[in-house]
């Protein structure tokens, strides 16, 4: 059985759709105070405490009784998600994918001391049993044409940064060979063992620059890319491409890319 973290720690799960967020079935979800499902994912466990779905996900595809079963369950759409997402920069430099979204979601609204993903790896090779997600085939949304996910790594290393900035730790909890996250692996079982936030932020200082960070920073402040409704698909066209891509190879950078 896994051990519980300390009651004071607030460790928060972010499962997305891969295959091998499956995996969640089998562990003690006790482990973590809030678990955030994103898009599908809410069937994978009915533990999940926030469900995070886009503008466009089909209704259908909701749960019919969300308050219901573990706990008072939340759904989470873009009035709620859009507010956070801008206090982070907006979605042109977050990168438009929910998995991202979800991410910095819970640095605003859930405040975590350490935040870990399961099944947002991003890579979309078949999987063992068939099938690029766990529910079968899916539309890659990360992998679409899109101004604003032009590098994944870089949009990771962004929000990884921003999370430092709050004293809050990233980690990715998947075990496939490979991922476009950029943040520090952890087995389960680690995680069980992690007695402080700023051990675990001590260990992944190193990971970031803080010049670089902080040029980052600068660049997009001078760019002024924000779009406060949170569609910036709708003015895409007017977004500076090569632009974004230069911020994209600083926040590479400011993470040793």
């Amino acid at each position: 059985m896994t051990r519980k973290l300390p009651a004071k720690l607030n460790v928060v799960l972010i499962l997305g759709s891969a295959p091998d967020a499956l995996k969640a079935q089998d562990w003690d979800l006790s482990l973590f105070q809030s678990r955030v499902a994103i898009n599908n994912a809410w069937q994978i466990s009915d533990t999940w405490d926030y469900l995070i779905y886009p503008e466009d996900f089909p209704a259908d595809r909701l749960p019919s009784e969300p308050f219901q079963g573990h706990g008072q369950k939340r759904l989470i759409d873009a009035s709620s998600y859009v507010p956070h997402q801008n206090r982070y920069g907006g979605f042109v430099y977050a990168g438009g994918t929910m998995a991202f979204t979800a991410g910095y979601w819970a640095l605003g609204a859930l405040k975590p001391d350490l935040l870990a993903f399961l099944g947002c790896d991003m890579v979309y090779a078949p999987s063992a049993t068939g099938g690029s997600h766990f529910y079968g085939w899916g539309t890659p949304d990360p992998l679409r044409a899109d101004v604003t996910l032009q590098s994944l790594e870089a949009k990771s290393a962004r929000l990884l940064a921003f999370a430092h900035a709050q004293q809050c730790a990233v980690v990715n909890l998947s075990d496939q060979p490979a991922s476009r996250l950029v943040f520090p692996r952890m087995a389960i079982d680690e995680l069980a063992q992690v007695s402080s936030a700023r051990d675990t932020l001590i260990k992944q200082a190193p990971m970031l620059d803080a010049a670089g960070v902080e040029n980052a920073l600068r660049t997009e402040a001078a760019a002024g890319l924000m779009v406060a409704s949170g569609r910036y698909w709708e003015v895409e066209d007017e977004l500076d491409k090569d632009k974004l891509k230069e911020i994209d190879a600083l926040w590479l950078g400011a993470a040793g890319h």
